[in-house]
């Protein structure tokens, strides 16, 4: 790679160039998008840079230091390119970014000038405007135990380590019926009490909307149907039919993590700190330092 980019560089050294960008973005669940603003398509990699995509980008701001390097992409809304609906199901969310300046007459000159993801991404008059964040943005967050009653892992990650295949703690059946994406029923749902499935998520893995899932809010019981109700609603089209799965709820406490999951060891949580009433108590000879009234 070397070579070809001291072949980039001699190009460059010579006064009158064949020089254009190429973007490729990949997305988290292995799709990918190639740009270029050349007039014709451009292949490497594996890749096909479109030419007829609107996608232009600001001038890159790269540093030596650890500063973040961003810009930001523009581009127009098509349906085989980057759509609408799948920006509003936060598809690219995450997405990586590649940036290369390239010889045109010969792609196997380039140099990858940007490496980063996407950052915040909006809509604009029939357009999308994408934040590029560099590489660095990661040194930006914030890294260490936070010291809380409740449990700071995640049902399942690396801390918590509970096994969600252990059998009745998820439930893969078809949809019957929803509202807006938001509140889903069925006709009966055996096995699983009321809340059950409550700070839980739901999955989507079948028809245009596989891959979204969203947290769900309320498990209950209404008139003899089975009602899962999300804190924000499906984006994708649902289809009557597909398959969703439920996965068991946990709400951080420290009862619901040895009494629901049987995983105490594994509680990232610190139930005995006192309370902040209890920190600014003053001292009294009677009755509990609780930080109340000293009447």
């Amino acid at each position: 790679m070397a070579g070809l980019e001291n072949a980039l560089g001699a190009h460059l050294a010579g006064g009158l160039t064949t020089l254009c960008h190429a973007w490729a973005i990949i997305r988290s669940d292995g799709e990918w998008f190639g740009f270029t603003d050349h007039d014709l398509p451009l292949r490497f990699d594996g890749m096909e840079f479109r030419a007829d995509s609107g996608l232009s980008a600001r001038a890159l701001a790269q540093s030596t230091g650890l500063a973040v390097d961003n810009s930001e992409a523009m581009g127009a809304l098509s349906a085989d390119a980057i759509r609408e609906d799948e920006i509003e199901q936060g598809r690219f969310d995450g997405a990586e970014v590649l940036a290369w300046l390239v010889n045109w007459a010969d792609p196997a000159q380039r140099h990858l000038q940007f490496r980063g993801s996407i950052g915040e991404l909006r809509r604009v008059d029939g357009a999308f405007r994408a934040e590029l964040r560099g590489l660095s943005e990661a040194l930006n967050r914030p890294l260490g135990r936070v010291y809380q009653k409740p449990c700071s892992a995640v049902l399942g990650d690396g801390e918590c380590r509970f096994d969600l295949a252990t059998p009745g703690y998820a439930q893969t059946l078809a949809l019957q019926a929803h509202h807006e994406g938001r509140e889903f029923r069925w006709n009966s749902f055996a096995g699983f009490d009321a809340g059950w499935f409550a700070h839980g998520r739901l999955e989507v893995l079948e028809g245009p909307a596989a891959g979204l899932w969203g947290m769900i809010k309320q498990d209950y019981s209404d008139a003899g149907e089975r009602v899962i109700e999300l804190w924000e609603p499906i984006r994708g089209v649902l289809v009557p039919g597909v398959a969703l799965r439920l996965v068991a709820g946990c709400d951080r406490r420290m009862e619901t993590c040895r009494l629901k999951f049987d995983n105490l060891l594994n509680f990232q949580g610190f139930p005995d700190l006192p309370s902040e009433d209890w920190v600014v108590a003053v001292p009294r000879s009677g009755g509990a330092n609780n930080g109340g009234s000293l009447r």
